[in-house]
């Protein structure tokens, strides 16, 4: 699917041939087979989180630096030794496990963005926090400009290319039969 990508201007668009029609992947989409919370923000790569005893304390339960984020390998030590953690820091390390593997979705050893996984600190503001603009974000980005003759990564909610796909199939097939 990804070798029949037409050439476009829109950054945050990508089409496709799909047989002979051109069919679009894009915000809206993303939004419609994901269901998550897409509303804009202001400026998603320079959120600001204030740094709190309690955020310096979550971060030294998870063996990281206060300026760094964790890698799903930190991440998944920790998950080893939480049984003793408070409810919260349990819970926030199952948010940023959900969101270190799947809305940014990136190689085992890649550290995560420190200001987004600060995010965790205020669960409520993680849970209402637009993470479908961030996951989609990250996906075009992956998926922008790569080399189709080389091997290469798809970071993000690659999911979700993979259930568009199926669904212009079988549009595709219903038409067919009809």
């Amino acid at each position: 699917m990804l070798c029949f990508k037409l050439d476009i201007k829109k950054k945050y668009e990508l089409w496709y041939l799909v047989g002979p029609e051109p069919a679009r992947f894009s915000l809206i989409e993303f939004e419609h087979l994901t269901g998550m919370n897409y509303d804009y923000v202001e400026n998603l790569k320079n959120l600001r989180c204030e740094v709190t005893e309690e955020m310096i304390a979550f971060w030294q339960l998870l063996g990281v630096g206060i300026d760094a984020g964790p890698t799903t390998e930190q991440i998944i030590a920790a998950c080893k030794r939480c049984s003793k953690w408070s409810r919260d820091d349990r819970m926030r390390l199952r948010y940023l496990a959900i969101f270190t593997r799947f809305i940014e979705g990136r190689k085992f050893s890649t550290v995560t963005r420190a200001s987004l996984a600060r995010l965790m600190m205020d669960l409520e503001e993680f849970e209402n926090y637009p993470l479908g603009r961030v996951a989609f974000k990250v996906l075009m980005d992956s998926l922008w400009n790569k080399d189709l003759t080389k091997s290469y990564t798809i970071d993000g909610l690659v999911q979700v290319i993979q259930v568009w796909v199926y669904f212009l199939e079988v549009v595709r097939l219903g038409h067919f039969c009809n």
